[in-house]
């Protein structure tokens, strides 16, 4: 009997592992990850697109955490882009609120405390002289809290260069440290295999275009 029940147990979490990883939801999220990995997607609407999209996918598999990870990046670089400052604020927001979901469901993510770094970039970016002190901290925290978790991952690298080049001096900004900092981020994307297709890879075109702008 006690065999039976195991095998039933077994077999009930194998069929939920199937669903939770159908062939349909594969497929959704592989069309907008390779989106994202086109150069031509990063302009403020398409990526706001793509976003809606990958709330869609969440809203029918709330079980999974990537849609709501690739959402909240995917508005944050739109953040990036606008010209209205309260749009930011708003679509940093709406990124925070995906990125928790993500973090409740994949709790102690790098990926997921990459992404609210970000975000908290987006919210300095809004008033980098009033809000510096506010967010600049969270921002440096949760890129220390996802080198603890993963110190292999090129983004944390990615992330802690694009900070160290772009902060003032004043405020512990080193433009020589960021380009060894990207070197080595680089030097991570070189050893980096993902997961899978749809498993977090962006950056690595990022961190060449920086390293190049720091060493002019």
């Amino acid at each position: 009997m006690k065999q039976f029940t195991l095998l039933f147990f077994l077999a009930a979490f194998a069929a939920v592992g199937v669903k939770a990883q159908s062939p349909q939801y594969q497929e959704a999220m592989a069309k907008q990850v390779a989106l994202l990995d086109q150069g031509s997607s990063y302009n403020p609407q398409t990526l706001l697109e793509i976003s809606n999209t990958f709330e869609r996918i969440a809203a029918t598999e709330q079980s999974q955490w990537l849609p709501y990870y690739y959402a909240a990046y995917a508005q944050v670089m739109s953040a990036f882009m606008q010209q209205d400052k309260t749009r930011m604020d708003e679509l940093a927001d709406k990124a925070e609120a995906n990125a928790t979901k993500a973090d409740e469901l994949n709790k102690n993510s790098d990926e997921v405390a990459l992404i609210k770094s970000l975000i908290a970039t987006v919210r300095i970016s809004v008033d980098p002289p009033g809000r510096g002190a506010q967010y600049g901290p969270e921002s440096g925290m949760q890129i220390q809290k996802a080198k603890q978790i993963n110190p292999e991952n090129p983004r944390v690298y990615l992330l802690e260069g694009q900070a160290l080049y772009y902060t003032p001096e004043q405020f512990g900004g080193d433009k020589a440290k960021a380009k060894e900092t990207l070197k080595l981020s680089l030097e991570k994307f070189a050893a980096f295999k993902p997961a899978d297709s749809i498993a977090p890879h962006w950056g690595e075109a990022r961190a060449k275009q920086l390293l190049e702008e720091a060493g002019k």
